[in-house]
């Protein structure tokens, strides 16, 4: 993966994303050598997202599972043991 500087990335804003788009390049955006953000193909961002919808699905059933073993807490309670 490739590194421009802020102020590259700014110059050449195009050119960044022709290389992301077409030649599939993941590119890291830097500001002051530290790394702040990437841009990476479309592909890969719907792979990440995909992912991350697994996982939340993963958790809810399992969060689903544990509610129906060990029941849950009445929201009025919750609401009142928080003080609200």
């Amino acid at each position: 993966m490739d590194s421009v500087n802020t102020t590259e990335a700014r110059e050449k804003l195009a050119d960044v994303i022709n290389r992301v788009a077409y030649a599939k390049d993941r590119v890291r955006i830097t500001r002051r050598g530290k790394q702040v953000a990437a841009v990476i193909p479309i592909e890969d961002l719907e792979l990440l997202e995909h992912m991350e919808d697994q996982v939340d699905i993963r958790e809810a059933k399992k969060a689903l599972a544990g509610a129906r073993k060990h029941g849950t807490i009445p929201w009025d309670e919750v609401k009142r043991d928080l003080g609200l």
